[in-house]
């Protein structure tokens, strides 16, 4: 008996995700620095990597210059200008190697003395009203950085030489806090100055849901920039930072790799392990279908005798040869 179009059909697709399931990628990890990726000069900094319970191995990868370490937890004991920059990590499982964690920015802070953070009109605010925050450096930076204390993520402000405003519309009580900016070149991304003194605005009464801020430029900052760096502006990194990342990892690093894994995650391992559960009885029930079609085949075929093995009909000799 040959099996059927449909059941076919249906055993093709449960191959397919089958193969799917056991070659599908890996769920990826995810990469912290603790305390935080702003880290001062000669500050301590931890880079852990979180995977999947069962990993075999950890990869945590530094770009530009090129360099790795297979373990899960790299300690910095105390932070230099040679170990900013961008960090990634990855893990194996047997044969396998999972998809890269998102980049990390590891930015080395206090290289350059600290902008000044200012509010116009003032630091307290009516709701409804509006304010901006201007950071300002002596120097010829043309990058600039506003944290919240609180948030993880940066304001960042406009491109423009020695200042950057931050506007703020329509303000709303949660605007309320504490706020620092820094200055830094873009041709030097991840060493920072120190942070600015923090700058505490005041918001009273209860209004609607925040807006974000405006990183845009307003209309009335000026727009014409210096063509010469001044003379006092530090345009590199100190002559005696040292210019190559080290050979190799702090004798004090942790080794062992994190035995708790993110909840994200161990939400993907499972539904990968139900996914291989539903495959399984999707392929059972095919194998099922197809016996029982073997099974009624072959009882129809007993029940109905074949042609041609019957009794012969008796007829009777024709009537010039009976004897």
């Amino acid at each position: 008996m040959s099996p059927s179009p449909p059941a076919l059909v249906c055993l093709g697709l449960c191959l397919g995700q089958a193969i799917r399931a056991q070659h599908g990628l890996l769920p990826k990890p995810s990469l912290q620095a603790l305390p935080s990726s702003l880290v001062p000069l000669e500050k301590p900094v931890t880079l852990r990597c979180q995977g999947p319970p069962g990993v075999d191995l950890y990869r945590l990868e530094r770009l530009r210059p090129r360099k790795y370490e297979d373990q899960a937890v790299l300690f910095i004991p105390a932070m230099r200008q040679d170990l900013a920059g961008q960090y990634r990590c990855s893990y194996q499982n047997g044969s396998r190697w999972s998809a890269s964690s998102e980049l990390l920015d590891l930015v080395a802070t206090g290289v350059y003395e600290k902008p000044s953070l200012s509010a116009q009109p003032g630091p307290a605010v009516s709701p409804g009203g509006d304010v901006t925050l201007q950071c300002h450096s002596k120097y010829s930076f043309d990058q600039y950085a506003l944290y919240k204390k609180g948030d993880s993520r940066p304001y960042q402000g406009p491109e423009r030489w020695y200042r950057a405003q931050f506007p703020i519309i329509t303000v709303t009580a949660a605007h309320s806090g504490t706020y620092q900016c820094y200055s830094f070149s873009s041709r030097s991304p991840y060493l920072w100055s120190a942070p600015s003194d923090p700058l505490e605005l005041v918001v009273t009464g209860v209004t609607a849901a925040p807006r974000r801020l405006r990183t845009d430029a307003p209309t009335d900052a000026p727009t014409d920039t210096p063509t010469e760096v001044p003379t006092d502006a530090p345009t590199e990194a100190p002559t005696d930072a040292p210019t190559e990342v080290p050979t190799e990892v702090p004798t004090d690093a942790p080794t062992d790799a994190p035995t708790d894994a993110p909840t994200s995650a161990t939400g993907l391992a499972r539904q990968s392990h139900v996914k291989g559960n539903l495959v399984q009885i999707c392929l059972g029930a095919v194998i099922l279908l197809l016996l029982v079609g073997i099974l009624v085949e072959d009882w129809h075929s007993r029940k109905t005798c074949p042609p041609g093995r019957g009794r012969a009909a008796h007829r009777p000799l024709p009537a010039g040869l009976i004897f």
